[in-house]
Parts: structure tokens; sequence; C-alpha cells
């Protein structure tokens, strides 16, 4: 039984008061119920036990039949290469059957706190890096992988990765990449307009007039979820105030600063730089990546994590092109670029085989043939020997390694740990809560900096 129940039920509670998760770049999401239903659970073919005399002549460490269920949220090209390795893997040890769960990132939040509050979680979660400080503030939430360092080789990765997934000195995961969060564009959409793709705010803000006046009032430069919103209102205040969010668990930034924040978003907003929130709600999508006005190029840009960027090129209709921007300096030249540990595997501490799990990790982060298949799916790997394969066989030239390196060069104050707790950025968070108040009601930015500040803080004395 786990140590941290206590903790999952109290999230799975708060999911039957209409909690919904929130993805990676802001996306919203659906309740867990519906993610449930979508999810696409898929089982690789069975293997017979007589295949465990196969010619590799290669088995499990106890050389019994065992099984073990693995999951993970992505689009179809990361579903794709993960089903394709775990073939792979079940080819050179016959005796292990893997089991995969996966899914859109819609819901899955919620669909993980129920199964950790009931024992059902998998055996492998996919996980976000700051889910430990959800389900493993003491370290008991998931299996300490320090356990099977050996297996997992836990020396081709950088030690203060390793340390940002410890918990009370246990290892709760391992990295699977360092990602940051940029700007994208429609290259397409953006000559359509007779403009360049921006390099600083204030092209962003000229480009909204041009959009409007030349494409139409439904062609906006950017689209931007609450999330994504607090996010740049954070950007521009550390680089204007050079200064860290957080400090010694607090806000580090005065009510008229924040305040000077919100205003800043509420100007993009009123100079066509982004939707209203009323507009975006109204397009029904789920998710960023599947909103048809992103599709089609009306919405141009978008402020997203370089791991996850491939789906929303994948995404575009034909005859259209997707280029990273630049970082925007205009009000200072503090770097302030959000970065922080992609993704994460993990082993549920209640897994019957973590010995044969742990071996289904490193195959997936450092065999090579896996490693070709999995390419940069989930980020630019920070296991150094996949690096290596992926160097030498010339795949570390694609958009997402570009990103990857353009974030890490303008990398600035490290992202709290806290940011993305389930009460600030999920759809009924207090991020949400603050931007879609400044949206529709156009609540005075001065009330709203009180707000924000307040819950904040009180999430931060939570997490003490």
């Amino acid at each position: 039984m786990k140590k941290q129940r206590i903790m999952a039920l109290t999230l799975a509670a708060s999911m039957t008061l209409g909690l919904c998760a929130c993805g990676s770049q802001g996306e919203q999401t659906t309740a867990a119920a519906e993610a449930a239903e979508t999810t696409a659970a898929a089982s690789a073919e069975e293997t017979s036990a007589e295949a465990s005399g196969s010619e590799t002549g290669e088995t499990g460490e106890n050389g019994d039949q065992v099984t073990l269920s693995i999951s993970w949220w992505g689009g179809d090209s990361r579903h794709e290469a993960t089903l394709a390795a775990l073939e792979l893997f079940e080819e050179k040890y016959p005796n292990i059957k893997v089991e995969p769960q996966y899914g859109a990132w819609g819901g899955w939040l919620e669909q993980l706190s129920v199964q950790m509050a009931g024992n059902t979680e998998p055996d492998v979660m996919q996980i976000n890096w700051n889910w430990i400080y959800e389900f493993s503030p003491d370290g008991n939430g998931f299996t300490d992988l320090n356990q099977y360092a050996d297996t997992i080789g836990l020396d081709q990765y950088p030690e203060n990765l390793l340390e940002e997934m410890t918990m009370d000195g246990k290892l709760q995961g391992v990295p699977i990449a360092t990602t940051g969060k940029v700007f994208y564009w429609n290259k397409t959409t953006f000559e359509k307009a007779g403009l360049e793709v921006p390099s600083s705010f204030a092209d962003m803000i000229e480009a909204g007039q041009v959009f409007q006046e030349k494409l139409g009032d439904d062609y906006y430069p950017m689209a931007l979820t609450p999330y994504e919103q607090m996010l740049i209102m954070v950007y521009y205040l550390q680089q204007k105030y050079n200064k860290q969010w957080i400090v010694d668990g607090q806000v580090n930034f005065t009510q008229e600063e924040v305040a000077d924040g919100i205003a800043f978003i509420r100007m993009l907003e009123d100079s066509h730089v982004f939707p209203s929130q009323q507009k975006l709600t109204s397009d029904g999508a789920d998710t960023m990546d599947k909103n048809v006005n992103w599709m089609n190029g009306k919405y141009a840009g978008f402020y997203e994590w370089d791991s996850s960027q491939a789906k929303f090129a994948n995404a575009l209709e034909d005859g259209q092109e997707m280029v990273m921007g630049e970082y925007p300096y205009d009000y200072g030249d503090v770097k302030t670029a959000t970065t922080k540990i992609a993704m994460a595997w993990a082993i549920s501490d209640d897994c019957e085989h973590p010995e044969e799990a742990a071996l289904l990790i490193n195959f997936l982060v450092s065999d090579p043939e896996a490693v070709k298949i999995l390419g940069t799916e989930r980020g630019i790997p920070s296991n150094a020997s996949a690096k290596t394969v992926l160097d030498e066989e010339g795949m570390l030239n694609d958009l997402t390694y570009l990103s990857n390196e353009a974030a890490m060069e303008n990398a600035g104050f490290a992202l709290d740990p806290y940011f993305e707790d389930v009460k600030l950025k999920e759809k009924t968070g207090l991020y949400f809560e603050v931007f879609e108040a400044l949206s529709y009601d156009n609540t005075d930015p001065m009330e709203l900096a009180e707000l924000l500040i307040d819950g904040v803080n009180e999430v931060q004395e939570d997490n003490q």
C-alpha cells in the first residue's frame, strides 16, 4: 500500500468536483472519465512460455514469464515509435510481455491520480517531473531507482538532473529529456500578411494590427491559454525586474509589479496579438494542436515546449510551414526562457517486477535500435549514450534539437517545482481564474495581482 495514497486520494476527490488536468503548453483538457474512454489501450502480441528459449537466448532478470504495464501520453508519432520500440524489447526479452496504455494529454493527470489512489497504476509510467512533488513528497510514492542503478545505467545521466528527480534521498524517476518553452510561428500565414516572423514583443504587437487589417478579425499572430499567459507574464516580469518569481516559498514581486505584468497581458490581447479566452473556448478544441484555427493558419503562433512542438507541426494543413522564432528581449537583456526536465520514467512502488521494469526503462533510453526508433519524440535525451547514438546517426539536427539548443542557451531563472501545481495550472485553477477574469471581465490588474499573489503563496505554504 502506498504511503502517499492520501495525497493521491485528495487529488482524485477534487476531480469529482470538476477539475480538469492541464496540458503541456497549457492545453485544455477533458475530464478523467472522458480521457479514460479515449485513451487507446494496446497490447503487444502475446509470447508463449516456450518462447523463452528463442534464438536471442536473452530473458528477464529472473527468467520467469512476467507481464509489465507501461503508460504514456503524446501524439500519434510518439505512440507509433514507442510501440515499435516495445516490440523490439519483447523480441530481446521474450519472457517479458509488455502491455501499453497510451493516449492524448487531455485528462491524463486525473486518470493517473485515480489509478494511484486505487493501486491500479501501470508498472512503468511516463510522468511530468513535478508530479513527484504531488505524489511523492517524502520519496515513497514511486520506487527508489537508486536500488537499480546498474540496471538503469544511472551513470549516463547528469547528476544535477538526478538530483531534481530525488525526494528525501530517493530517486523517483530517470529524466528522459530536458525541455524549454519556445516561440513557434506559422511562417506561411505571416508571409500572407506580408510580414517576417516576430523577433520581439513589438513585432507581435505590430503583427496583431496587420493581421486584423489585412487578413481579418479571425486571424491572430498567437494563441495562448491562461497557463501560457502566466508563463509569458513571468517571462516579462523576470526580464524587466531581473529577479526570480518565487524566493523562499513566496512570490518575489510586489503587487504593483505583478499588476504591471497582468496589464501587459491585457495590452497584448487588446492589440489583437492573441484571441480572447471566450474565443478560444468557443473553438471547442480540447488541446491547441487540435484547434482548427491552428490547423488552417488563422492562429499563427504559440509558446510551446520544444519536446511537444512536433504535434503542432504535424497538425498543420498541407502547404504551411512552422518555424522556430527568436526570444524577445524588449524589456532587458536578462535571459528568462523557461526550462525544466521534460518528463521522466518512473516505476510504481507496487510493481511486482521492479528489476524487469528497470530493464525496460533502460532499454527504451539506451538500446541503440530503440533510441533510433524513438529519436526525439520525447525531446533531446538526457542519457549520454542515447545522445551519442542520435548524434552519430545525424538525428540531432531537427526542429526539436534546434529548439532545445535555443531554449538552453536562453535559459534563465529556474522553474519553481510548484509552478505547475494542480491548484494553479488546472483548467479551474488559479491561473485560469485570473486570466479568464482579465479577458472576460477586464478586471482591474491590481485586484487580480492580489488574488494571484495570495493564491500562489498559499500553494507554496501548503507544500512546505
